[in-house]
């Protein structure tokens, strides 16, 4: 059920501390972590603590939520003291998503080229 924790997802599982992570930020409703895979020298993760399968799902269902997650994105970059960097969600596995469970990359650091990828 959209909203809630899944027994299969990793997500959910860092968000319930089963699962061990370098939790950088936490707050009622989003947790921001390190990346076990840099693709930058910082790229963290900005999480939902609620289960949704991707960003849209969020966005229709937890709007305020939703801008909870970019709020916390905007924390993360000030506090790595980021001049430049990019906010990412990947929607569906043929953008890149692995895990379903909504996030935003937040990756800076280095230059970040454009087009993506």
């Amino acid at each position: 059920m959209p909203g809630e924790p899944q027994a299969d997802c990793l997500f959910c599982k860092i968000v319930e501390g089963q699962i061990p992570a370098t939790i950088v930020r936490e707050s009622d409703t989003t947790v921001a972590f390190r990346d076990i895979n840099p693709q930058a020298p910082t790229h963290v993760l900005v999480i939902p603590k609620a289960h949704y399968r991707d960003a849209a799902a969020l966005a229709a269902a937890e709007p305020t939520v939703a801008a909870d997650v970019l709020r916390e994105a905007q924390t993360v970059a000030d506090e790595e003291k980021l001049e430049s960097y990019r906010i990412v969600f990947n929607t569906g596995a043929g953008a890149g998503q692995t895990v379903w469970h909504a996030h935003a990359h937040v990756l800076g650091g280095r230059g970040l080229e454009w087009p993506p990828g």
